[in-house]
C-alpha cells in the first residue's frame, strides 16, 4: 500500500498577493552569547580582517543575501547604553549586562556594526533603549547616527572617525516591552504614551527614518491584542510598522505536531493585520500600518544548558541550538507563512545570524558551517524576490494534537517579472512517503523547469556539525516536468522542495 499523499496547486499571473519587500529576509544580531564576540568579530581568528570581523562568516552571511540586521537587541537592547560603545576601545566600560547575566566589554558597538554591515551588503534595523532610557537617550542617539554634522553628537561621530552619517534607516522603539523579563517592561498605557512622544522626537531629527513600535512580545502573552489595540491607539500616525515575535520547539518530541505550528503562525500574523485595520477603522485613517516580523525561529535545543550556566562570564555559548532535518522543514514554513502575508509583512528577521539560535555556527578559532536551517532562507533570499502569487490548494490533511486539517502540502509561489522565473517552494509534511504534486500554471504555458532543489533526511534528527558540515544539504535534480502548463513532481518524504521555472528561451 502506498504511504504517499496527494496535492494540487494552482496559481494565476493575475491572482497576486503582493510585491516581496526584500527586508522580509532580514536576521537579528543582538550581544548575546558568541552573536558578536566569536561569531561576527574575533580578532586573532586565521580569516579575522584588520578591524576583526571573520571573514568566513561574512562570506556566509553574502551567500544568503541578507537585506537588513536588526541590533543590537533583544532583551540586551533595554539595558543599554550606547555611549558605552563609542570612542577608543580602550576607555570603553565593562557592564553588568543584566538581560543574560554576562560580562558586555562593548568592543563592539554602533560603529562598528555599521561597518560590519557594510561589509556584509547589509542595512542596519537599530534598536533604542526604552527600558532604562527614554526619549532624551533616543533622539541622542539618532542625532550621533543619522545627523550630517554641525551639533555636538554628530561632530562627535566625526570625531570617533565617521565623517558621515550612517543613515540608518529603519529603528525599533524597544524591545518586547509587555515582557516581565525585560528591563523597564511597562503597560501598554506607559509604553504607547512613551513610544508616541519618542517617534515625534525621532523623526523631528530625521524625517525620513521608518519606525517599528512593539507589539506585544508573543500570541500567548496574557497582553496580546489588548497591548497592539493601546500602543497603536498613541503611535498609529506616528510609526510605520508594528512587531511579532514567535518561536516554536519540539519539547514534546512529536514531530507531526511539530511541522503543524506554523499555522499558528498564519493565524497570529492574520490577528495582528485585523487589530492594525481596527485601529485605522477607529481613527478614520488612511495610512495601512505594515507588520515587521522581527523575531522568529525554532528555540528549545539549548533551555537546559543555558539553564546551568554560570553568570558574568564574557560571551559564554548561550542559545546555541544546533538544529534538525525537522528544524529546517519547520522553518521553511514559516518563511511560506511570511510570504502568504507579504502585502502587510514588509520586514522580518530570523533570529539570530550567528551562534545564537542561527543559521550560522562557528567554532572560536576555528570552522564557521551551515546549520540546517540556513538552506530554505537561503533558497527563500535568494529566489523568493518578486511578487507573491495566491495559491488555490487541496491538499490530503491530517490532525495533530495542536490543529485539526493539517494539510500535507505547504506552498506558495514567487513570480519575478523582471527575470520572468516563478519559484515554488513546497514543504512535504508527510513523515511516511512522497508527496504527488500537481500544479496548474495558468498564463505561464510558455514556461520550463530549469531547476529542482530539495533537501531531506532519512533521519529527521539529522545535525550539521564542524566534523559533518554536510550532513544534511540540498540536492539539485528531481523529476519535477511542466508540460501544457501542468507541473507534476513527485516531493520527497519530510523534505524542503524549490521548484524554478522560467520562460522558454529567455
Amino acid at each position: 500500500m502506498s504511504t504517499n499523499k496527494k496535492a494540487t496547486m494552482i496559481i494565476d499571473r493575475d491572482f497576486r498577493v503582493g510585491e516581496v519587500d526584500p527586508r522580509l529576509y532580514g536576521s537579528f544580531v543582538e550581544h548575546l552569547g558568541r552573536a558578536v564576540y566569536g561569531g561576527i568579530y574575533e580578532p586573532g581568528h586565521p580569516t579575522a580582517n584588520a578591524q576583526g570581523f571573520r571573514e568566513d562568516v561574512l562570506a556566509l552571511v553574502k551567500e544568503l543575501q541578507v537585506p537588513i540586521v536588526r541590533y543590537p537587541g533583544g532583551n540586551f537592547v533595554s539595558g543599554y547604553d550606547w555611549e558605552d560603545g563609542v570612542g577608543p576601545r580602550e576607555e570603553r566600560p565593562r557592564r553588568l549586562e543584566l538581560a543574560w547575566r554576562t560580562i558586555e566589554t562593548n568592543q563592539v558597538g554602533v560603529n562598528e556594526f555599521a561597518d560590519w554591515a557594510k561589509l556584509a551588503n547589509t542595512e542596519v534595523m537599530m534598536a533604542v533603549n526604552l527600558g532604562t532610557r527614554g526619549i532624551n537617550e533616543a533622539r541622542d542617539l539618532i542625532e550621533y547616527c543619522n545627523h550630517p554634522g554641525g551639533s555636538y553628537l554628530s561632530d562627535l561621530r566625526k570625531s570617533h572617525g565617521y565623517e558621515e552619517p550612517h543613515n540608518f534607516k529603519v529603528w525599533c522603539l524597544g524591545n518586547e516591552m509587555d515582557g516581565p523579563w525585560q528591563l523597564g517592561a511597562k503597560t501598554a498605557e506607559e509604553y504607547g504614551r512613551l513610544a508616541e512622544e519618542t517617534a515625534k522626537v525621532m523623526k523631528a531629527v530625521d524625517p525620513s527614518i521608518e519606525l517599528v513600535a512593539c507589539g506585544s512580545s508573543g500570541l500567548l502573552m496574557p497582553t496580546f491584542a489588548e497591548w497592539e489595540a493601546t500602543v497603536l491607539d498613541h503611535t498609529y500616525e506616528y510609526v510605520d510598522y508594528v512587531s511579532l515575535h514567535t518561536y516554536y520547539g519540539n519539547r514534546d518530541n512529536d514531530t507531526p505536531n511539530y511541522l503543524a505550528q506554523s499555522l499558528g503562525m498564519d493565524e497570529f500574523i492574520k490577528s495582528v493585520i485585523a487589530i492594525c485595520d481596527y485601529v485605522k477603522a477607529k481613527k478614520q485613517s488612511k495610512k495601512t500600518l505594515n507588520l515587521s516580523f522581527d523575531e522568529w525561529n525554532v528555540w528549545f535545543h539549548s533551555n537546559e544548558a543555558d539553564s546551568k550556566m554560570e553568570p558574568w562570564s564574557i560571551a559564554p555559548p548561550q542559545l546555541e541550538d544546533i538544529y534538525t532535518m525537522e528544524d529546517a522543514l519547520l522553518v521553511g514554513s514559516m518563511l511560506i507563512s511570511l510570504l502568504r502575508r507579504a502585502d502587510r509583512v514588509k520586514m522580518a528577521c530570523m533570529a539570530q545570524l550567528v551562534n545564537v539560535i542561527a543559521p550560522i555556527m562557528t567554532e572560536t578559532g576555528g570552522a564557521a558551517w551551515r546549520q540546517t536551517i540556513f538552506y530554505p532562507y537561503m533558497h527563500a533570499s535568494v529566489f523568493g524576490r518578486g511578487v507573491v502569487l495566491n495559491p488555490l490548494t487541496k491538499s490530503d490533511q491530517y490532525d495533530s494534537k495542536d490543529y485539526t486539517d493539517v494539510p500535507y502540502l505547504d506552498s506558495i509561489a514567487v513570480y519575478n517579472e523582471e527575470s520572468e522565473e516563478i519559484t515554488i517552494f513546497a514543504v512535504n509534511r508527510n513523515l511516511e512517503g512522497g508527496l504527488e504534486f500537481e500544479c496548474s500554471l495558468r498564463g505561464f504555458s510558455d514556461y520550463e523547469v530549469i531547476e529542482q532543489i530539495s533537501m531531506s533526511n532519512e533521519d529527521v534528527k539529522a545535525t550539521n556539525t564542524a566534523l559533518k558540515p554536510n550532513n544534511v544539504a540540498p540536492r539539485s535534480g528531481g523529476n519535477a516536468k511542466l508540460v501544457d502548463g501542468t507541473l507534476n513532481a513527485l516531493l520527497s518524504k519530510a523534505s524542503w522542495n524549490v521548484i524554478r521555472l522560467a520562460k522558454v528561451g529567455k
